[in-house]
């Protein structure tokens, strides 16, 4: 296959359902609290990331700050969360939080022969403890996704949040 450069792949496409399928499949797991499972979508070249949103002026920019984040991952980093939560030290998840993510709007860039560029918009519903009302956490996420001939890998996220004051007590889950 000769390369592509950020060729746009349609809806219907195999190549758009494989991927689309992965992102459905990740947000299960996340939901399901099978964190190990998850980390095997997972690139060992994974960097996982989320700047802060400032709230600016349309002349100042887009109000995203790419040198401040929230969280800064790696997968050593996140394999350390996930094995934390196993371990009587997990306050901020014990008991877990109850979450279900919703992923709608695929946009999907084909980068070269096996990697995507993947934008999708994300609505997270958290629930904890015994208060009725969910936490709401709303964006978009860029994703880098190589696709091999046995599934995909996760190979870069960024996680734009809509809000600039979030809402989520703390970012104990996963996005």
């Amino acid at each position: 296959m000769t390369q592509k450069t950020q060729a746009n792949i349609s809806l219907g496409d195999p190549t758009y359902l494989k991927l689309q399928g992965f992102l459905q499949e990740e947000a299960y797991l996340l939901d399901q609290g099978a964190f190990r499972e998850w980390l095997n979508l997972l690139d060992p070249e994974v960097r996982y990331v989320m700047p802060i949103r400032t709230t600016r002026e349309r002349v100042h920019g887009s109000g995203l700050v790419d040198q401040m984040v929230f969280f800064d991952e790696n997968y050593a980093s996140l394999k350390k969360r996930i094995d934390r939560l196993d371990t009587e030290y997990a306050w901020g998840e014990d008991p877990p939080s109850r979450t279900r993510r919703f992923i709608d709007n695929i946009r999907i860039k084909q980068l070269d022969e096996r990697t995507y560029e993947v934008r999708s918009y994300f609505l997270v519903l958290r629930s904890r403890g015994n208060v009725p009302d969910y936490q709401i956490l709303s964006g978009q996420k860029v994703d880098t996704i190589v696709v091999y001939d046995d599934g995909c890998k996760l190979k870069h996220r960024l996680i734009y949040p809509d809000q600039a004051t979030l809402g989520v007590e703390n970012l104990g889950i996963f996005i």
